[in-house]
């Protein structure tokens, strides 16, 4: 069979044999436009109010909507203008909206972004802010501590706002077991401290720092406790379906909206693992999650599970723009080779630096199969740049990528090995029992 792979904003097709395990999700198509989906989700709230009514009540001072940044492929252009006029027909002017990108610690957005994101017409005529953490400046510190005992800094123009409503992608997520929610909040509005210690060796060495798991999660119990001490008026959570289409918005109170959401997720894109697999084949998962080597390390990480111990895995993404942050490749090219030297190094608090988290969670897969065996394809690195992350590097053109991993699947066939695929990549994650 014939089963097409996400590449950057292409597809690959691969022959696959009729036994291998498909992991696909199974979201069914809704054709209602996401501007309509938005409109009744804001007008039929969980545990809360209807936003137009909360609104009558706000306090002095902007209305601030966090939004994801670019590397979440949420279509706001398709449902902003619709929660905006929302606003403005309740009495909000437009020079007291403000649209604040949840960034964490990835960088900013270029104004060409903000018009792919939001639609020229509200990037030109609202304010739109991209949180800096390391802008001590741009930061409040709340008064009490979180769940870790830390002291907390948030976005000031959040912690300040008159009325604060945040949006976001619930999807499975790699550490904190569902993005969304209050993901917007921590690590989205936090401090660059506060980002180390959430994603410090401590939480993520924790084994319920894991893809669906919210329960004993550190990540979850962090950001959780960071939301309730400056928690939203009102939270819009998104669904996208493998087509990367609005499938559901679930609104509401905080907490009670995002588990909704992460109900239909389960349901849709968290496939119970049949049994362990010989070889792996996973995508990164498209533009724009593939658009860093640093994004494509979901997609290895996250088809862990569905595994043998000693197994393969083969990974693409299109990598184009580079490797990651300059931080990130600095600490990837330093322990080349030496991912034990890395754990100990963070273990002992020897050093930190801005996305060593996502080595750390690379390193689960060396630790399972090794380095020789996850085989990433990229048309994008250089063969020099790809063989020091800690992979097996193959750098080569678009059609030689299809043609070699086909003829890796051919061989692992004629080897009567187990394959197992993963063509929407991290955005369908497996669970086991």
């Amino acid at each position: 069979m014939k089963i097409d792979f996400n590449y950057g904003n292409e597809d690959f097709s691969f022959v696959l044999p009729e036994d291998c395990i498909v992991y696909k999700s199974n979201y069914k198509t809704i054709p209602t436009p996401a501007s309509a989906l938005l409109l009744d989700s804001i007008n039929n709230p969980i545990e809360s109010n209807p936003l137009s009514r909360l609104l009558q009540n706000r306090k002095p001072g902007n209305v601030v909507i966090v939004v994801s940044d670019i590397t979440r492929p949420i279509p706001y252009s398709e449902f902003l203008p619709q929660l905006i006029a929302v606003l403005e027909q309740n009495g909000v002017e437009k020079d007291e909206i403000m649209i604040l990108v949840a960034t964490g610690m990835h960088r900013s957005s270029t104004h060409e972004e903000h018009i792919r994101m939001f639609g020229s017409q509200i990037t030109e005529n609202y304010c739109i802010v991209d949180h800096d953490a390391a802008n001590n400046d741009e930061l409040s510190e709340l008064d009490t501590l979180s769940w870790s005992g830390s002291k907390i800094k948030l976005n000031k123009h959040y912690v300040k706002a008159g009325f604060r409503i945040i949006t976001g992608l619930v999807e499975p997520h790699f550490m904190a077991g569902f993005s969304g929610g209050r993901k917007a909040i921590c690590p989205g509005l936090l401090s660059l401290d506060g980002v180390r210690k959430f994603h410090g060796y401590q939480f993520l060495s924790h084994p319920n720092a894991a893809t669906t798991i919210l329960e004993n999660n550190p990540c979850h119990m962090e950001n959780s406790s960071v939301a309730r001490m400056c928690p939203p008026d009102f939270s819009i959570n998104v669904v996208l379906d493998h087509h990367k289409k609005v499938n559901a918005i679930i609104s509401g109170e905080l907490f009670a909206s995002h588990l909704k959401a992460i109900e239909i997720v389960k349901n849709s894109c968290c496939p119970v693992v049949q049994h362990p697999a010989d070889l792996a084949i996973t995508s990164s998962g498209g533009y724009p999650l593939d658009a860093t080597f640093y994004q494509c390390v979901k997609g290895f990480v996250n088809c862990l599970p569905a595994v043998k111990s000693g197994g393969e895995i083969i990974s693409f993404g299109s990598c184009i723009e580079g490797i990651g942050s300059s931080e990130y490749t600095s600490v990837m090219k330093k322990y080349s080779g030496l991912y034990h030297q890395f754990i100990e190094d963070i273990k002992e608090n020897r050093f930190f630096m801005k996305d060593q988290w996502q080595f750390q969670m690379h390193i689960r897969t060396l630790e399972k199969i090794g380095i020789n065996h996850l085989h990433f394809y990229t048309s994008n690195l250089s063969l020099d740049e790809l063989s020091q992350l800690s992979v097996h590097p193959c750098s080569m053109s678009v059609e030689a990528i299809t043609i070699s991993i086909q003829n890796r699947i051919n061989q692992a066939i004629k080897d009567k090995k187990q394959i197992a695929v993963f063509p929407e990549g991290p955005y369908c994650s497996p669970v086991n029992n």
